[in-house]
């Protein structure tokens, strides 16, 4: 506003000094122009101007003022942009720093949010952990009061037996034999119905606690909820250089098909350098090439946790498969004097065909289930070792190639992790 109100002021001058009479008064080199007086007593006077020429002089005088006007505009406008300049540099930078300001509050805000989500899960899973705890306590004294009151009716009946043996001595004996038997087959019909329902509702809680509990002391698993070629999840230890090895896992499968693949090794010159399936009710571990390979047979079965170890060693071939603790195959000469190299991918649930990870997966070889406390030795287990995995250290020991809790698995697709 201020730089427009001198503008027309200046305007305004202008528009006055330009009504102004400009044939009065002339000015030649910078002297004023009157009339002279010659020695005989003349005057010597300059001719009058005629209308035209005043005309040129006013526009050339005019021209002179307009420049003067313009330069004077133009010295006014300069210091106003530089001054507006100043301002917005001015205006921008304290935006800028209120910018930051918010940014840094909404990532405090963001962080606190996440920090009480996180917080929430961790105590929704504890309490759902709390819960199965006490809805097994239940079912075992379900299990407690059901063999108390089987006792007491087989002490029942014991005693029936009894009193008709005592009564056989004060009764003829047709009519104890007919009061003996009835009571008798009374007493054994009741108890078998109510075994029968005892059994009938033992299986329903067994089924409904192995559906949501994992082998004790096991508090993580990896999901796989369907059968996709995009469902799986990749393992990334340190090195995989192996002459002998022990892989173990908990496993419970959904569905077992001609090849079910539950974890494998591959390079890009050889996909199949490991590999641990099923096949229908069959395990197999296979090394150094697929024809390679020990089979146990009608181990495995759908809804149930197996513990499965496979092992190996280079120097003779051996090659075992453990089930839940006990030798189920054995096979000599697999992969003899073989060396496992590094370099290649070792993934959950999925085959190694291809040349990076999730590349060639076929959805007829994924793994549908569950499965936990996958570790990997570079060495052969002993006997007792392997039965102790199954049967004690549930989710406590860790391979020194691949460790359970401990080494990068990364889920893929619907892959994830489940707490309990």
């Amino acid at each position: 506003m201020a730089a427009f109100a001198i503008v027309l002021w200046i305007l305004l001058n202008l528009s006055y000094i330009l009504t102004q009479d400009y044939g009065e008064i002339q000015y030649v080199n910078g002297v004023e122009n009157q009339i002279s007086v010659l020695p005989d007593g003349s005057c010597r006077c300059q001719k009058e101007l005629s209308k035209w020429d005043k005309l040129f002089v006013m526009l050339e005088d005019s021209q002179m003022r307009e420049n003067m006007v313009m330069q004077s505009v133009d010295e006014v406008l300069k210091v106003e942009l530089q001054s507006m300049r100043s301002e917005m540099l001015h205006f921008v930078a304290n935006f800028a720093g209120t910018c930051t300001n918010a940014m840094d509050s909404a990532t405090i805000r963001i962080t606190s949010q996440l920090d009480k989500k996180l917080t929430h899960k961790l105590e929704e899973v504890r309490r759902v952990r709390v819960q199965n705890e006490s809805e097994v306590k239940s079912v075992c004294q379900q299990l407690l009061l059901a063999s108390r009151d089987v006792s007491s009716r087989l002490g029942t009946l014991e005693t029936a037996w009894q009193t008709s043996a005592d009564a056989k001595d004060h009764q003829p004996p047709i009519e104890v034999g007919k009061t003996s038997s009835h009571y008798l087959e009374t007493t054994l019909n009741s108890l078998t119905f109510e075994l029968q329902q005892i059994k009938a509702e033992l299986r329903a809680s067994r089924a409904r606690v192995e559906r949501h509990t994992l082998p004790t002391g096991c508090e993580m698993a990896m999901v796989f909820p369907m059968r996709s070629k995009k469902i799986y999840a990749s393992v990334h230890p340190s090195d995989m250089t192996l002459s002998s090895f022990t892989a173990c896992v908990w496993v419970k499968v959904t569905e077992v098909l001609e090849k079910t693949i539950v974890f494998s090794y591959g390079t890009k010159r050889n996909p199949y350098q490991i590999q641990l399936f099923f096949d229908h009710f069959a395990v197999v571990l296979s090394v150094g090439n697929e024809t390679s390979q020990v089979v146990a047979k009608n181990v495995v079965f759908p809804g149930q946790w197996k513990h499965i170890c496979g092992i190996w060693s280079a120097e003779n071939g051996n090659a075992t498969l453990w089930v839940d603790g006990k030798l189920a195959g054995f096979a000599l000469g697999v992969a003899e004097n073989y060396n496992i190299p590094d370099g290649g991918i070792l993934q959950l649930g999925q085959e190694k065909n291809g040349c990076c990870v999730g590349g060639g997966f076929d959805e007829s070889l994924a793994f549908s289930g569950k499965l936990t406390d996958f570790n990997i030795w570079d060495t052969v287990l002993e006997e007792e070792a392997i039965l102790s995995l199954a049967t004690y250290d549930f989710c406590k020991a860790r391979g020194n190639v691949v460790g359970w809790g401990v080494t990068e698995i990364l889920p893929h697709g619907g892959a994830a992790f489940s707490y309990y």
